[in-house]
């Protein structure tokens, strides 16, 4: 299977600091990758680079066999790249469903021609995909009255508006209880293997890691340290040193 992603000597440095040093890896179609490690390990850094906020010294990211570096954000969103962030990104004064078809109408390309309220211009594909994400029964809600999780979710639906093959989750279920972060990531586990999605995402809650991730890679001080199976990484003695504490 050709890899939808595949990262080939990554590296960032800020002055005398290295925050990335020559990473490499690949995430299949349908397939989850968690990125872990603690606190400055690069994990942003690494998502901003394949995502275009940043610029790598060294390095390729190919998507789909073309290499993104140096390409704008907007340019990897239209090429069919996702992106949810630590915080969410939703307009709270629009309702749910607006959110979600600001999003398509960008997709299409229209969003510059937008001059007043959506209406039901995209109506029925904002409610398909909010209906993926169970979110459909609260579509006419502005989304700054939505409970944290819920936004999350809206946030999702966005996020597949583009028909993305891969999706970046940075931290998605930051600021989440423990049983709405396992909901959250077992509903975009279901959705990203029915739709072949490849997903990279970061994340601290170890037991999402664990319970959803096909494979998970290990950074630490920029540095590649360990990739495999969950069960693999977990027994890891280097992973355990420097992440897991040995006790987990």
């Amino acid at each position: 299977m050709s890899a939808v992603l595949q990262v080939e000597g990554l590296r960032k440095a800020f002055g005398g600091v290295v925050a990335v040093a020559d990473v490499s890896f690949a995430v299949d179609a349908g397939e989850l990758l968690a990125l872990i490690g603690p606190n400055g390990a690069g994990k942003s850094t690494c998502f901003n680079m394949l995502n275009g906020q940043l610029s790598p010294d060294n390095g390729l990211a190919r998507f789909e066999g073309r290499n993104i570096v140096g390409l704008s954000p907007r340019a990897i969103w239209r090429l069919g790249v996702g992106r949810t962030f630590q915080i969410t990104a939703t307009f709270s004064s629009l309702s749910v469903r607006e959110n979600v078809q600001m999003a398509l109408y960008s997709h299409a390309g229209k969003l510059r021609s937008l001059l007043s309220r959506f209406g039901t211009a995209l109506g029925a594909e904002a409610d398909a995909l909010l209906s993926q994400v169970g979110m459909l029964d609260q579509a006419a809600r502005p989304c700054g009255v939505l409970a944290y999780g819920d936004l999350k979710r809206v946030e999702l639906a966005i996020a597949l508006a583009n028909q993305p093959r891969l999706l970046l989750m940075d931290e998605p279920t930051a600021g989440m209880a423990p049983k709405e972060r396992i909901a959250l990531m077992e509903l975009t586990a279901k959705l990203a293997r029915a739709r072949k999605i490849a997903v990279l995402f970061t994340e601290h809650d170890m037991d999402v890691v664990f319970g959803q991730a096909d494979r998970i890679i290990v950074l630490d001080r920029g540095t590649l340290i360990a990739g495999g199976t969950p069960e693999e990484v977990r027994t890891n003695p280097a992973v355990r040193a420097v992440y897991l504490g040995g006790t987990h």
